[in-house]
């Protein structure tokens, strides 16, 4: 057997497999098994001998591959050791996933008929009717009050485009299994069987008087604008488009703390945006808010100009509020003294000599997953400070760090809305979770399993809604 070359080492565990194989008694056959894995490229995380018998032993061998074919390979070298059998291969990650991920628990014991009586009839109509008399009171004596609705169409989900609302309900089920896990909220996938925004925005408004907060999910844009945008309208609770304001509340506390690693100011920063879809739209929305002075957007009609009749309303819109002067060109031109790029758009549309153009000191966020803008390591050599939305790099771009602490505090504020000032107060919080003693260039925004970010920025968005109700706009 010989190593295969320029392998990258496996960094996650969404390609492990554990191979069940029957092997001869032999005190070796665990070492060749191992070494076999490890010249293959993979990564051993764990050998149990399951079963020893006089002929044979029974070996699982759990291990971690860079992609699905990486993981045959592994199989086939294990299978080439001397008197393996291989007997069942198992995917790890489609384990996990049997039965789905989530379910529902009772918060109250039901033993008795006492019990019974109390949580369900004739007791639970007292309940309701004084909820019939106060319907203020819903959020406080129902699950309402930290619920909310993961909603999709399925029309962009993740990198994998349209797949449909069945092939999205296990990504909404992680999206809930997240909600619970970092900010203790109960949190339902609602995968529509529609893709017309009549009838969905129709569907939410229906479902909403069950729900504390509508989680707008993987709907692709501008259809996603629309939707949000009236639902915002017609409903007395928050909406929140996670691919759009959770994505802007980590790139602008993000940019926060790599400006900072740079000493330079957002006001004074030439900022470049590439991909003017959802997520592009709130993060230009949202440094503008912040303070940004100078911004342009890149798409695949180069720097989009208001005066370009090829843009959609919402891409001329975008236009308008980024460059007025009509500055035309490639994204090479636009990145020419640049101090920051932000990419939410697609593999490989940043060469990376292209950053020896920039200004000195430059910041690049490669956000597209799973394949960055820029060859990440390239980069790593070019510029100051790099992102992406990976794993295996540092600094990773993750809505995780965000959406459970928004929904914290928008529900424990009993919100109506969110608000620009409450995104701002969010990534305020968030950047500010990285203190002066850990910033540098490889840590600009912290662990999403650092306990105090959600709770930083659930504070800070209560905070926020809770100045907003007392002070409204316009009053």
């Amino acid at each position: 057997m010989t190593a295969v070359p320029h392998r990258p080492l496996p960094t996650s565990a969404s390609y492990g497999i554990t191979v069940r194989l029957y092997a001869a008694p032999s005190p070796s056959v665990v070492g060749e098994l191992a070494t076999a894995v490890g010249l293959a490229g993979g990564l051993v995380t764990a050998i149990d001998v399951s079963e020893s018998r006089a002929d044979r032993i029974t070996v699982d061998v759990s291990c971690s591959a860079v992609n699905g074919e990486h993981a045959a390979e592994m199989v086939e070298a294990m299978r080439a050791v001397a008197g393996v059998t291989v007997h069942r291969v198992s995917d790890r990650t489609f384990l996990l996933h049997l039965g789905g991920k989530i379910s529902v628990q009772s918060k109250v014991p039901l033993r008795t008929r006492d019990d019974l009586s109390m949580a369900y009839t004739p007791g639970v109509g007292r309940v309701a009717l004084a909820l019939a008399q106060h319907p203020e009171d819903v959020a406080k004596l129902t699950v309402k009050g930290n619920a909310v609705a993961v909603v999709t169409d399925g029309s962009a989900v993740l990198g994998l485009g349209n797949i449909g609302a069945g092939a999205a309900l296990p990504v909404m089920e992680g999206k809930a299994a997240l909600f619970k896990r970092f900010a203790d909220i109960d949190a339902w996938p609602i995968c529509l069987g529609t893709q017309d925004t009549d009838e969905i925005v129709r569907v939410v408004e229906a479902i909403s008087p069950g729900f504390g907060g509508i989680n707008l999910e993987d709907i692709s844009a501008p259809r996603c604008f629309e939707i949000e945008a009236r639902l915002r309208q017609s409903l007395d609770i928050p909406v929140f488009h996670d691919d759009q304001h959770g994505t802007a509340i980590v790139v602008s506390a993000a940019l926060t703390n790599a400006l900072r690693c740079v000493s330079k100011s957002l006001d004074a920063a030439r900022i470049v945006v590439a991909g003017g879809g959802a997520a592009g739209t709130a993060i230009v929305t949202l440094l503008l808010a912040a303070g940004a002075m100078s911004v342009l957007v890149w798409d695949r009609e180069g720097i989009l100009a208001p005066a370009d009749t090829r843009l959609n309303e919402a891409k001329r819109a975008l236009a308008e509020r980024t460059n007025p002067a009509g500055v035309t060109g490639d994204l090479h031109d636009a990145l020419r003294g640049a101090d920051v790029f932000i990419g939410v758009s697609g593999p490989g549309v940043l060469h990376a000599a292209w950053i020896s153009d920039m200004a000195s000191d430059p910041v690049i966020f490669a956000l597209a997953n799973p394949d960055p803008e820029v060859d990440v390591d390239a980069a790593q050599r070019l510029a100051a400070v790099v992102a992406t939305g990976r794993s295996d790099y540092p600094n990773q771009i993750n809505n995780v760090l965000a959406f459970p602490g928004v929904f914290r505090g928008l529900l424990d504020a009993r919100a109506s809305e969110v608000t620009v000032a409450m995104l701002l107060s969010a990534s305020e919080a968030l950047a500010g979770c990285v203190s002066d003693e850990q910033l540098n260039a490889t840590y600009i925004v912290p662990s999403v399993f650092d306990p105090a970010v959600p709770t930083a920025v659930a504070a800070a968005v209560r905070q926020a809604a809770e100045r907003n109700r007392d002070d409204p706009p316009g009053t």
